[in-house]
Order: C-alpha cells, then structure tokens, then sequence
C-alpha cells in the first residue's frame, strides 16, 4: 500500500502512519520539527527507534487496533535528544490497511499539567484558607466547652456523671489536636542544605517503628545532589505519605522509597533544569478511581477514622519547597512522586 500522504504536510499537527509492523511509513514536517528528526532517519525504522520506549505509547497503540477505535492519551512522557517531551497521543486505525494506524501527537508543552497544577494550587489555597478560617472560629468555644467540662467535673467530685464530663474532654482534646494539625502548615521553611536520604532514612525508621510487620526497600541514586530546605517538614511530608501507604497494607506489606534525578520539569508553573525525585510506592489495594482527584483535600479518607489531612499537609509542606505530588494508582501499586527543584 502507498503510504504517501502529502496532503497531511501542511498540517500543524505532528502525524506518523505506521505499518503492521509499527514501522513508521510517513511522517510529516510537524513531526520531524516535534521530535527533532528527519524523514530520512526515520522512514522505514520502528517507531521505537525514533520515539525510545515508551510502554504508555505502545499500550495506546494495541488498544487502539485490538478495538478497532480511535484512542486518546494526554500526558504521555518521551525523552528525546536528552529532553523531555510531554505529549498527546491519539491513534486512529486504518481501515483501508489491517494493522496499520495513524499517530498524531499534540506537544503540550507541559500546557497540560501546569494547568492541572495550577487548579490543584490555586483549590489548595482555597481550602487551607477555608479551613483556617473555620478552625480559628471553632478554637474558642472549643476552649470554652472544655474549660467548663472541668469546672463541672470538679463540682461533680465522685459522681458516677464525672464519666460524661471526662467524653467532653477527650473529645475537646481531641478536636483541638485537630485544629493545630490544621494550623500547622503556616510556619515557613527553616532552608538549609538537606540530604534527601537522611530525611528518608528517619522516614524509614520512624515507620518501621510504628508498623514492624512492614517490609520496606531502598531503591536510592546516590549521586543525588543535596537541595535547600526545612528537613523537618520534608521529613513529615514524607512520612504522612508513607504512613498513608502503610495504612491501606494495614500494617503489613511492602512500601519502595525511590529515589532518581529528574531533568527539565515543571513545578508549581516555573522550568527547572533539575529536580529530585522521591517516589513513595505501596503494594496496596490502590486509591478508587473516583477518589483519585480528590485524595489532597482536606477532610478527604478513604479509611474509616482518618482526618484526610495527611495527604493535604504533605502537599501543602512540599509546595511551600516549589514542588509538587503527583500520584499514579492502581491496584498492587500505588506511587506517590514527590518533586522538588534543585536550585
């Protein structure tokens, strides 16, 4: 079959027409200024050996001609010429050639995510400062029903009824622990050189000590750079992730502390050359899909008994570093990313 479409070359769009053997067949003057590679070095090659391996990329493409229907995906990560391209992918099968597909990808230029995370910053400063708001309200009369719990259960000295009066204290207490934990966040980060495997190693310790059926793996790049920062509230960032993770193991499982380099991302809407990495991954259940966009607000739990704010705290503590959480789930992995620029 002619593979020659020269009617696609004016367009803006990057398009590929690849072959039943995913052989790039076309490409078009959009796809070689997007991938920074000529039609000569590309025609006739796998589409790995001009795009590298990308496993979402091949997922798409299998769906797309199992189905015999158009699919989409946004966000597809490719690293080209020692750069990271973040993409859209739609493959469209060719009905007039089995097996065969067309390919359009859409550069978002990081478009894509830095709009989602400015939505998820500009949701969170809404709602830390709702809560903040609300928390200061309750404060008062909080102090008010606990103090008079205590003149009460002073007067009642041996009553049986001082049991009702000590339930009001504990809950005030209580409450009021609550209201610090939502309070917390505002003190600034006290910056100094930071070595993120000292912040993961009391991490590590603090959560076997509370969870010691919990097995949990190193995976660290040690030629990682030190970063500024508040180690204390890096260490509690990490932690509320962590423990979120051990929780949903229900104390038993595994949890991965991974740690990498990464190059030319986007943070809290500004280009940073580089960044580190932590990835906090659990061999648990996974996060409903239904609760995937909504695990960082506040008073959010999927277990029964939680706060929701460990996870609101944690990203609050990592945007205060211009980083930012990023979150990939499904059952038997659960992966929380932490991201955090080296100035």
């Amino acid at each position: 079959m002619d593979f020659a479409a020269p009617s696609l070359d004016l367009l803006a769009t990057a398009v590929l027409i690849l072959d039943e053997r995913q052989i790039v067949r076309y490409l078009n003057p959009a796809a070689e200024n997007l991938l920074g590679v000529s039609a000569y070095h590309a025609l006739a090659r796998p589409l790995s050996a001009t795009l590298g391996e990308c496993t979402d990329l091949v997922r798409v493409l299998d769906s797309a001609l199992h189905e015999g229907v158009s699919f989409t995906e946004h966000d597809l990560t490719l690293h080209l010429l020692g750069q990271t391209l973040t993409l859209s992918a739609t493959v469209t099968p060719l009905d007039t050639a089995p097996g065969s597909a067309v390919l359009e990808l859409c550069a978002a230029g990081g478009s894509g995510r830095i709009a989602r995370d400015e939505q998820v910053m500009s949701q969170t400063q809404a709602s830390q400062t709702l809560l903040r708001q609300l928390a200061h309200e309750i404060r008062n009369p909080l102090g008010g029903i606990r103090g008079a719990a205590q003149l009460l259960e002073e007067e009642l000295e041996e009553s049986e009824l001082k049991e009702y009066t000590q339930v009001i204290i504990q809950e005030t207490n209580r409450l009021q622990s609550l209201l610090d934990r939502l309070l917390a966040p505002a003190k600034r980060p006290v910056v100094q050189a930071v070595n993120l495997h000292e912040v993961l190693e009391r991490v590590r310790s603090l959560l076997m000590a509370e969870y010691p059926r919990l097995e949990i793996r190193r995976d660290y790049d040690i030629s990682l750079p030190e970063l500024e920062g508040d180690p204390e509230q890096l260490i509690q960032a990490v932690l509320n992730i962590a423990r979120n993770g051990a929780q949903a193991l229900e104390g038993s499982g595994r949890i991965v502390l991974k740690t990498r380099i990464a190059r030319q991302v986007t943070l809290a809407m500004k280009r940073w050359k580089l960044a580190l990495r932590v990835d906090v991954i659990d061999n648990g259940p996974g996060i409903p899909e239904e609760m995937r966009d909504q695990v960082f607000f506040p008073l959010i739990s999927g277990r029964e008994g939680g706060s929701g704010l460990g996870l609101t705290l944690a990203q609050t503590l990592v945007q205060r570093h211009e980083g930012a959480i990023y979150l990939d789930s499904q059952p038997g992995r659960t992966c929380f990313s932490i991201f955090l620029p080296i100035k």
